[in-house]
């Protein structure tokens, strides 16, 4: 079985958790906009009702716009009842990485403000310990981008800024700009967590820890859950 239709199976079980007068948080990512298409699906064939979705990107508002679903903004519905989203690392904690899209800050945001949070992942994202595969995304102000360069190398991190596809300087949603630490293996990421959430300069960071309720894994042999104890 292909990537994409493991990433689209994942994506489908997670919306069976979607009910009717649920505030949904909309994850971005290549595996949630398929959880986008068949939530649209539902709501416009009235199997799903009175649903609203938090977009957690630009990107996922154009998504969900183009779907059908029915939009609003945290700050009108600060109490959401599921959110469903990728990530780019998981272990066997449920710790994530998560921002390789960039709307880490976002994503964040929302997950602190659901009473769950459904992952959604392919069993290439499976890590015994955070970093083995991924960076640690760090959102920064532009005007503090070479200090937090040099923080994050002094934690032990390997710097990148990230760049868009012109080569320019990537810019998220709200207008800052990402660093992507490699710490490679991350022994400690809750004292890691706090370091960087402790920063000024650094506005969000891409470790979610004790965020997800259950991770939904895809494999070849079938799906996969870990839940929270």
């Amino acid at each position: 079985m292909e990537a994409e239709e493991l990433k689209q199976m994942a994506a489908f079980e997670a919306v069976k958790h979607v009910k009717s007068n649920m505030v949904l948080g909309l994850g971005t990512g290549s595996t949630t906009k398929y959880a986008l298409k068949e939530i649209g699906r539902l709501y416009k064939e009235k199997e799903l009702e009175n649903i609203v979705g938090i977009p957690s990107s630009v990107q996922t508002e154009t998504l969900a716009k183009k779907y059908g679903i029915p939009l609003s903004t945290i700050n009108d519905h600060p109490r959401i009842d599921l959110t469903i989203d990728g990530a780019d690392e998981v272990d066997k904690y449920l710790n994530l990485i998560k921002g390789g899209g960039g709307a880490l800050l976002r994503e964040k945001v929302i997950a602190q403000n659901s009473k769950k949070n459904i992952i959604i992942i392919d069993e290439s994202k499976l890590s015994n310990r955070l970093g083995e595969k991924w960076a640690v995304p760090v959102e920064v102000l532009e005007f503090a981008l070479e200090s937090e360069r040099i923080y994050l190398e002094e934690l032990g991190a390997s710097v990148k800024l990230r760049l868009d596809s012109n080569g320019n300087p990537y810019a998220t949603d709200e207008g800052n700009r990402i660093l992507d630490a490699d710490f490679r293996i991350i022994h400690n990421p809750f004292e890691l967590d706090i370091k960087l959430s402790s920063r000024a300069g650094i506005v969000e960071h891409g470790l979610f820890i004790h965020l997800a309720t259950k991770i939904i894994i895809a494999s070849k042999q079938g799906l996969k859950f870990i839940e929270k104890n």
